[in-house]
C-alpha cells in the first residue's frame, strides 16, 4: 500500500473524486503543511495558519500507480490557478502534491512535465515534502456521501469519469 497527499481546492469534492477510483483504499480530508498544531477548520479558514485543504489517499499499487493518480488529479483541478479552485479563494484552497518519500519525486516531476506541455501558462501546483497533516473534523470526512446535495466545485460528470477510469499500466 502506498500513500500520497493531494490538495485540490475544497477537500470535499477532491476526496469524493478520488474515492470513486478503483484501487483507492482509503481517503481522509485534512490540513497539510501549515505552521500551527492541530488546527480546526475555522482556524484554517482565517487564512493565517498556512495549511492547505488536503486529501490523504492510500492506494493499492497492484491496481493503480502514482502516475495514474496524478494524471487523474490534473483532471480535477485548474493547474494554473493560484489559491483558487472553482468559487473557493484563499491559500487554504491552493493546489499541491505532498509526497512522503523521495522515490515519489521523479514520478511527480514526470507527470508535471507531461502536463505542462498541454498548457500555455505555468503550472501553479506546489510540490513539497509532507511536513504535517492533521485530519479535519469528523463532519468533513466523506462529506459528499453524507450530504449528496452538498456544495462541490467539481462537476458531477467528473465523479462518473473517475468511477470508470482504469489504470492500464498497473494491471
Amino acid at each position: 500500500m502506498k500513500e500520497i497527499y493531494l490538495a485540490g481546492g475544497c477537500f470535499w469534492g477532491t476526496e469524493h473524486f478520488f474515492k470513486q477510483i478503483d484501487g483507492v483504499l482509503e481517503t481522509k480530508v485534512g490540513f497539510a503543511n501549515g505552521h500551527t498544531e492541530n488546527p480546526t477548520y475555522k482556524e484554517v479558514c482565517t487564512d493565517t495558519t498556512g495549511f492547505a485543504e488536503t486529501v490523504y489517499i492510500k492506494y493499492d499499487e497492484k491496481k493503480i500507480n502514482l502516475e495514474f493518480l496524478l494524471n487523474m488529479y490534473f483532471k480535477a483541478i485548474d493547474p494554473v490557478s493560484v489559491n483558487k479552485q472553482g468559487g473557493d479563494c484563499g491559500t487554504q484552497y491552493r493546489t499541491g502534491v505532498y509526497y512522503t518519500s523521495k522515490d515519489q519525486l521523479p514520478v511527480i516531476e514526470k507527470v508535471f512535465n507531461q502536463q505542462q506541455k498541454e498548457l500555455s501558462e505555468p503550472i501553479a501546483v506546489e510540490i513539497k515534502a509532507l511536513q504535517n497533516f492533521y485530519a479535519a473534523e469528523e463532519y468533513h470526512q466523506d462529506y459528499l456521501d453524507k450530504n449528496p446535495n452538498g456544495y462541490c466545485h467539481l462537476p458531477l460528470a467528473l465523479f462518473e469519469y473517475a468511477r470508470n477510469a482504469k489504470d492500464k499500466g498497473s494491471l
